[in-house]
C-alpha cells in the first residue's frame, strides 16, 4: 500500500461493513486498501460520531490523508441536509500545491463506485486562476483541496465566497506548517471570511505530525471546547520513524559541500538507488540538479522545487514515484506529506528552518512498511543542530572518515561540472544561501555576524563552485537582506563589477574567508582550516576557478 504503514496486527476495513458508507468500502478495495493503518483505525473507533471535532497526531507515512477523508465523505454521503448542489461540503487546507493534488486524487479514488460522480476540485497557486477558477465556478464542487493564499484569494470575492457559505468539514492537514509564520496571518484571515462556527456548526479536524504550541490559537476557532484528541505517538517518542537510522556527517569547511556530498553519494548509491536530497533554498536545490546531471552521478536527476513551473513540478512528481531508482534534488515544497514509493535514502545538504522540518523530511523514507536511512550534511558551525534537537536520535556517520578522506578525488569533476553551469544558475544560489541565513534567524547560532555570513558565502561560490570571484550582487537586493554597507560583496554594474572595498585586498588577491578580521564573530563561522587531506576539493576547486580551467585540464 503506497504511503502507509500497516501493522501485523492491524484491523482489517471489512470490520468496517455496516459503518462506512459501502461505496467506500468498495473503492478501498479497488484500490488494494484491505487494513487499517492505526491513525485511520483510532479515528474510525474512537471518535464519538464521525462528526466530532478532533486534533490529531501522528507521525508522517502513516495514512492521515484517508483518516480524515473516510468520515468526511461518509458523512457527506449519508448526510439527509446535504448542502445544495455546487457548494463545497468539504474543505481541506494543506500547505503545498503537490499535497493537495495527492489528497484530491485519493479523494477521487475515494469517490470512484459511486453511481454519480462526486467533483473534488482543487486551488492551489502556481497555475492559471482564470481556468482554474471558471472550472470551480461553472463546476458542482463537493470538495475543495487549497493551499492558504488561493484560498483566501477566492473568499476575498464574494460572488466566489458564496460556493463555500455551506461547509461541513474543514480540514487543517499538516497543521503546525499551516501555522508557521508564513501560513497563520492567512488561515487567520481564512477563518474569517468563511461561515462562522458558531453559526454553521461546521465539523473541524486538525491533522499533523507535531504539535506545536502554536497550533492552540487556531484550534480554539477550528475545534469546539471539548474536542476528542488522538495521538498514535508514545509520550516523549521522537516524531521520526523508527525505522530510520539517522546520521550526520560533519564537513571541515562550508567549500567542501559540492566534493563531500558527491563522496556521499557514491558511497550510498551502492546500497541505495532512490534518493532524496534536500537543499536550504529553491535556486540552490537547482543548481545542485544541474551540477549532479553533469556526470557526477550514474543515477537519473530529478529536480522539483517552487521556482519551477506547476506543470514540471506535477511531471516531476509523477516521474519519480514511477522510477525505480534516481535522484530527487528538492525543496521543502515536498517535504510534508508527500508519499514517493520506495525512497531507502533521504539526505539534507546544509541546516533545515527547524526540528519540525528536519522530522518532516525524514518521513519522505521508511514508507509503506519499507526501509529507510537518513543522512545530515553540515559544516563544524552548523552542528549545533545535534544539541539543540538532542530528541533526535541522529548519530555520526559510520563511515564519515570514508566521506570526508574520499571528497578530494572527485574535486577535477565537481569543477568541470561547474565550469559547465551557467554564471547565472550560481549567483542566484550563492544569493539565496546568503538570505536563507540573513532571514532565518541562524546567524547568532552558527556564530556569525553579517560580515562573516558575506566570507562564508564567498568561501562557498569560489571554492565549492569554482566561481573565480564571488558573483556579482545588485545593490537593492542586498539592501532587501538587510546588509547594506557590509564588507565582501561584488556588486553589479553594467557588465562590470564594482567591488566594495573589502571584497578584495590591494594587490589583487582575495581575502580568505579563514582569515582574522574577516568579521566572524570570535568563532570563524566554525568553518575550520583542513586537515589532513581533507581540504582537497576546496582547494582544487578554487585553483581551478582562478585559472580559468580545471587543475590538470
Amino acid at each position: 500500500m503506497e504511503g502507509i504503514e500497516i501493522k501485523d496486527d492491524a484491523q482489517p476495513y471489512s470490520s468496517m461493513a455496516g459503518k462506512l458508507d459501502p461505496r467506500l468500502l468498495q473503492a478501498l478495495n479497488v484500490m488494494g486498501f484491505t487494513s487499517m493503518t492505526p491513525v485511520q483505525q483510532r479515528v474510525l473507533t474512537e471518535l464519538p460520531t464521525w462528526r466530532t471535532d478532533c486534533l490529531v497526531q501522528a507521525k508522517t507515512g502513516t495514512g492521515k490523508t484517508l483518516a480524515f477523508l473516510l468520515p468526511a465523505l461518509h458523512c457527506l454521503l449519508e448526510a439527509r441536509s446535504a448542502p445544495p448542489r455546487g457548494q463545497v461540503a468539504i474543505l481541506i487546507i494543506t500547505p503545498t500545491r503537490e499535497l493537495a493534488q495527492q489528497i484530491a486524487k485519493s479523494c477521487d479514488q475515494l469517490t470512484s463506485q459511486l453511481a454519480k460522480p462526486l467533483e473534488c476540485h482543487i486551488a492551489v497557486g502556481g497555475t492559471a486562476r482564470a481556468s482554474a477558477h471558471n472550472r470551480f465556478m461553472n463546476g458542482a464542487p463537493s470538495v475543495l483541496v487549497a493551499t492558504p493564499g488561493r484560498l483566501k484569494d477566492y473568499l476575498s470575492d464574494e460572488y466566489t465566497a458564496e460556493k463555500l457559505s455551506n461547509i461541513q468539514t474543514l480540514v487543517l492537514d499538516e497543521a503546525d506548517t499551516m501555522l508557521e509564520s508564513g501560513f497563520l496571518a492567512d488561515v487567520k484571515q481564512i477563518l474569517k471570511l468563511i461561515p462562522s462556527k458558531k453559526s454553521k456548526g461546521w465539523q473541524g479536524m486538525c491533522f499533523s505530525a507535531t504539535i506545536p504550541p502554536k497550533v492552540k490559537d487556531v484550534v480554539n476557532v477550528v475545534l469546539q471546547p471539548g474536542y476528542t484528541s488522538i495521538s498514535t505517538m508514545q509520550e516523549n517518542e521522537s516524531p521520526t520513524h523508527e525505522r530510520v537510522p539517522q546520521y550526520h556527517v560533519i564537513m571541515p569547511s562550508v567549500g567542501e559541500t559540492f566534493t563531500a556530498l558527491t563522496s556521499l553519494l557514491s558511497l550510498e548509491s551502492k546500497k541505495c538507488s532512490k534518493i532524496i536530497v534536500f537543499g536550504v533554498t529553491a535556486n540552490m536545490v537547482a543548481l545542485l540538479a544541474k551540477v549532479f546531471s553533469k556526470g557526477l552521478t550514474p543515477l537519473k536527476v530529478f529536480e522539483i522545487h517552487s521556482r519551477l513551473n506547476q506543470g514540471a513540478r506535477t511531471r516531476t512528481t509523477a516521474q519519480f514515484k514511477e522510477a525505480s531508482a534516481g535522484i530527487l534534488f528538492a525543496s521543502d515544497v515536498i517535504g510534508r506529506g508527500m508519499d514517493f514509493p520506495n525512497v531507502d535514502l533521504v539526505i539534507q545538504v546544509g541546516l533545515p528552518s527547524n526540528g519540525e522540518q528536519y522530522v518532516h523530511r525524514v518521513g519522505r523514507t521508511a514508507r509503506a512498511g519499507n526501509d529507510g536511512r537518513a543522512i545530515i550534511l553540515l559544516t563544524l558551525a552548523e552542528s549545533f543542530f545535534m544539541k539543540v534537537n538532542r530528541h533526535l536520535p541522529i548519530k555520526p556517520h559510520p563511515q564519515t572518515n570514508v566521506v570526508l578522506d574520499g571528497a578530494p578525488a572527485f574535486a577535477d569533476a565537481v569543477t568541470m561540472a561547474f565550469f559547465n553551469i551557467e554564471e547565472e544558475t550560481k549567483q542566484r544560489a550563492y544569493s539565496s544561501y546568503i538570505g536563507f541565513f540573513a532571514g532565518s534567524g541562524l546567524l547568532k547560532q552558527v556564530r556569525l555576524d553579517k560580515a562573516g555570513l558575506v566570507q562564508l558565502a564567498n568561501e562557498l561560490a569560489v571554492e565549492g563552485m569554482a566561481c573565480p570571484e564571488p558573483p556579482a550582487m545588485d545593490r537593492k537586493v542586498v539592501g532587501k537582506m538587510g546588509l547594506k554597507g557590509v564588507p565582501g560583496f561584488n556588486f553589479a554594474s553594467g557588465n562590470d563589477f564594482d567591488r566594495s572595498s573589502s571584497s578584495r585586498p590591494r594587490g589583487g588577491k582575495r581575502r580568505d574567508a579563514l582569515s582574522p578580521g574577516a568579521g566572524q564573530g570570535g568563532h570563524r563561522g566554525g568553518v575550520e582550516k583542513t586537515r589532513g587531506g581533507r581540504g582537497g576539493g576546496g582547494r582544487g576547486s578554487r585553483r581551478g576557478g582562478r585559472g580559468g580551467k580545471p587543475r590538470g585540464g
